[in-house]
């Protein structure tokens, strides 16, 4: 499902405008990452995929539909939207009957709905949490809860908000082989995030926004290694790029705009001469 945005504009309450003039066009099965500083219009523009926030100008086209056409729960049923903040997601007494409501409010049947609960929480790694109130337990641990609650449905398309907060290195690394998974079935992810590192190893394509306009888009290495970009987003480069960089100033046929570290060691291997 195809996803364009057409001069979409967007103000809270008439006064602060959040987006200005955005245009774009998100292909079906693509993998995207949306980054830029606190108030660029990240989540002010994914609030739109399922009609949470409507336009003030312009269009949401949904597979050639305008979404004004349908409402938020008909669109949730296309596109699963995890917020950054899990408390706004959560409110039942155990972990399990998170994930079982919104599959048993879709119409999968209670057979369905615990295999999919079951395999959801093995594959995030909460199994253990089932039985657990999700208040009772840490930030992180919610944050996977909230999760967990919209990979059960599979939804064509899945967007989150800031997912890496508060997970370890260990929990990344299995979230990003999970959205890799749902990316290879052909549907389509879509993440806000600040963790230039987590968009630079998993993402294909970044979207880079300031003053709730896009600034830059394309392949995520060209993105996020252009300084000029950054600057205006507030973004630090990724660690490769500030080694490639250094590497650089000593021996100039390094490229300065490397962001993968195989790259930076092909260069290398490149420039001392143990690789033609």
């Amino acid at each position: 499902m195809t996803i364009i945005f057409e001069d979409v504009h967007f103000a809270y309450d008439g006064i602060y405008t959040a987006l200005r003039g955005v245009s774009l066009q998100i292909d079906d099965g693509e993998s995207v990452a949306i980054m830029g500083t606190n108030g660029a219009g990240k989540t002010t523009l994914i609030k739109h995929l399922n009609g949470l926030l409507r336009p003030s100008q312009g269009r949401v086209i949904l597979d050639g539909m305008n979404i004004r056409e349908k409402s938020v729960a008909e669109l949730s049923r296309i596109i699963g939207l995890v917020w950054q903040d899990p408390d706004h997601q959560l409110f039942l007494d155990s972990v399990e009957k998170e994930i079982l409501f919104g599959l048993k409010n879709l119409g999968f049947s209670p057979e369905e709905s615990e295999e999919r609960c079951v395999t959801t929480l093995e594959k995030l790694g909460i199994s253990h949490l089932a039985k657990r109130r999700p208040f009772s337990l840490s930030g992180g641990e919610r944050k996977r809860v909230a999760l967990a609650s919209i990979l059960a449905t599979e939804p064509r398309i899945l967007a989150l908000d800031e997912p890496t907060i508060g997970q370890d290195a260990r929990q990344k690394k299995r979230l990003a082989k999970m959205l890799r998974e749902m990316n290879d079935e052909g549907r389509t992810v879509i993440v806000v995030t600040h963790d230039i590192e987590f968009a630079v190893e998993n993402f294909p394509r970044a979207i880079a926004m300031a003053n709730g306009q896009i600034v830059a888009d394309g392949p995520t290495p060209v993105v996020l290694s252009n300084e000029t970009v950054l600057d205006m987003c507030s973004l630090t480069p990724p660690q490769m790029t500030i080694a490639a960089r250094e590497l650089h100033s000593i021996i100039p046929s390094i490229p300065e705009r490397l962001t993968h570290v195989t790259e930076l060691e092909r260069e290398i291997l490149r420039a001392i001469g143990g690789e033609s």
